[in-house]
């Protein structure tokens, strides 16, 4: 994973923040015995997942590496070997 930027972008970021909110409001709901506030959390924590995804979409998370790249990294990887 060193050499890869997984989840190093504002929307991996972002969504994993409002997730974790909903998350720890979440528990703090359910050990309250209060179920509104409970899946009221639940719906934070599918907002941060569509937050994230929503952001990606604009551009702010790690673009898919398309075959040329693919291929370059395969051909510096074959050169160290050699």
């Amino acid at each position: 994973m060193a050499g890869s930027s997984h989840g190093h972008t504002p929307a991996a970021w972002t969504g994993v923040i409002i997730s974790f909110f909903g998350f720890c409001a979440g528990g703090v709901f359910m050990v309250a015995a209060n179920p509104v506030g409970f899946w009221a959390s639940m719906g934070v924590i599918l907002l941060g997942g569509i937050v994230g995804l929503a952001m990606k979409m604009a551009g702010l998370g790690t673009p898919k590496e398309t075959a040329e790249v693919a291929a370059a990294r395969a051909r510096a990887a074959q050169a160290q070997i050699s």
